[in-house]
């Protein structure tokens, strides 16, 4: 089978995005904030977890700790009993901390909007970068490349690589920049309502007809 051109890819890639766009014409990001600090403490927690675990353990979290300082400050084993439910609680509560450490430090108490500042930060790697800088400060440096967003772009023909950072890359080329924040948006909402990773629903898949791997 002859290899898609980039421009082939590129013009099929835009009718899958407006297709998603219409489903989803809300998407949004799940993860519940008030500010850049809330989204950050948020997007770190959330790994290998759920949105709908992070949401319920920072209603109260939130509630608790408001500043970098508050954080930075908290005892260890109390921010640890905080977090408890969610998973690797104790790992995420030591980041979080050091942190707000050093966003009091180095940023005057105040999340950067860089992307090279932000992953100097413990606990913050490109991805949850990408959505603090995408969802707080409405800047599109990058594409959030979370399963979903991975699993979809294998179905969906967009990226044939393996790691999220080669993924990202691929559809950087392919989506235009002022829809990266709402491109990771589009696929994670169908990643959770249609295309799950075991059983996805391609029955009633609303872009069933624009995809290369329904049946």
């Amino acid at each position: 089978m002859p290899r898609e051109s980039l421009a082939n890819k590129r013009s099929r890639v835009e009718g899958l995005i407006k297709a998603l766009q219409a489903t989803y014409p809300e998407a949004h990001c799940e993860l519940h904030f008030e500010n850049p600090l809330q989204l950050l403490i948020a997007t770190i927690l959330s790994a290998q977890c759920t949105d709908v675990q992070v949401n319920r353990v920072t209603e109260s979290l939130f509630k608790r700790y408001k500043t970098a300082q508050d954080f930075a400050e908290a005892p260890l084993t109390e921010l640890e009993s905080a977090i408890r439910r969610i998973g690797l609680f104790r790992n995420k509560a030591k980041n979080i901390k050091a942190c707000c450490q050093a966003l009091i430090e180095d940023h005057g108490s105040q999340v950067p909007c860089s992307m090279d500042e932000l992953i100097r930060l413990a606990g913050v790697g490109r991805k949850t970068a990408n959505v603090v800088l995408g969802n707080a400060f409405n800047i599109n440096h990058g594409v959030v490349v979370d399963t979903h967003v991975a699993r979809l772009a294998a179905r969906f023909k967009m990226s044939l690589a393996k790691t999220p950072e080669k993924i990202e890359q691929d559809l950087m080329k392919l989506v235009d920049r002022e829809d990266w924040t709402l491109f990771s948006h589009w696929m994670i909402w169908h990643g959770r309502r249609r295309c799950a990773a075991r059983n996805p629903d391609c029955e009633n898949c609303e872009i069933k007809p624009l995809c290369p791997s329904a049946p």
